[in-house]
């Protein structure tokens, strides 16, 4: 099938934002995404809220907590990639745990996905010949399923892994859970060459990216750098000010000055 993920990550000094949909609420949340879009995302990772996110820090876990207390389900995310859709072409993955997809029924999903404008669902605790399922499933929809590796993950796992993967593969930076860190582990850098040694397809490196300086550590052994708690972390200190656009802004100024992402997408329409 046509991927337009890999083919938007093919070129390396990928950017590929995570937020989590609907925090601090749904219309600041697409225009969230409508900014990264505009400022050089590659895909943009649309968390879905989950109350026991257990891969994810606190920050991450405060921020899908806010957005259940919203009201904010898999349908209103779907939703808002919809909206997101009609203003930019930016592929975007649904970042979720596997409890909210069986709850709204997979075969539901993959057709709703369709027809919203998802390219690609990343579900933390698929594994195996659950993951190699979904991922059948998800593929009848052009929808690819996107696979997380680690730096515990085995040769033969990996290898396993690749076969069946689609879009990318994210490489966890280290062991542990998402959140800030001061430095990029060695460890990302092993697992990245280990994977390619069992695929083609563009690798993204995220769990601790948070600064311009490891974002440009990153591009120079993998494809793509994922920035989640940084951005998420921005959203949260918005809360009382209530100026959530702004401040992300702010910090893409940072991460990436003068443009230096390589990836341009249509975004029409927006008032940013």
């Amino acid at each position: 099938m046509s991927d337009r993920i890999t083919q938007s990550l093919k070129n390396g000094r990928g950017f590929i934002p995570f937020v989590t949909a609907g925090d601090p609420d749904d219309a600041s949340s697409l225009e969230i995404c409508k900014l990264l879009a505009e400022r050089g995302a590659s895909v943009i990772e649309l968390g879905v809220p989950f109350s026991d996110p257990m891969a994810d820090g606190v920050v991450i876990q405060r921020s899908s907590q806010r957005a259940l207390e919203n009201g904010v389900n898999l349908t209103r995310v779907l939703s808002l990639a919809s909206k997101l859709r009609a203003s930019s072409d930016v592929p975007v993955v649904l970042f979720s745990y596997l409890n909210p997809i069986l709850r709204f029924g997979i075969e539901e999903l993959c057709a709703e996905a369709k027809r919203s404008g998802i390219d690609g669902v990343l579900i933390v605790d698929a594994v195996d010949s659950e993951a190699r399922e979904l991922s059948e499933m998800f593929a009848k929809h052009d929808i690819s399923l996107i696979s997380l590796v680690a730096p515990t993950t085995s040769d033969e796992r990996l290898e396993k892994i690749c076969r069946n993967a689609r879009g990318f593969i994210y490489a966890v930076s280290t062991a542990g859970v998402t959140g800030a860190r001061g430095s990029i582990s060695n460890d990302a850098e092993r697992l990245v060459a280990r994977v390619r040694k069992f695929t083609d397809l563009p690798i993204a490196v995220g769990f601790g990216i948070s600064t311009h300086e490891q974002i440009e550590a990153v591009w120079k052994f993998a494809d793509a750098a994922v920035v989640g708690s940084a951005i998420v972390a921005e959203i949260e200190a918005s809360l009382e000010t209530q100026d959530a656009v702004s401040r992300v802004e702010a910090l893409i100024d940072h991460l990436l000055p003068l443009q230096m992402a390589t990836h341009t997408h249509k975004v029409e329409g927006s008032q940013l």
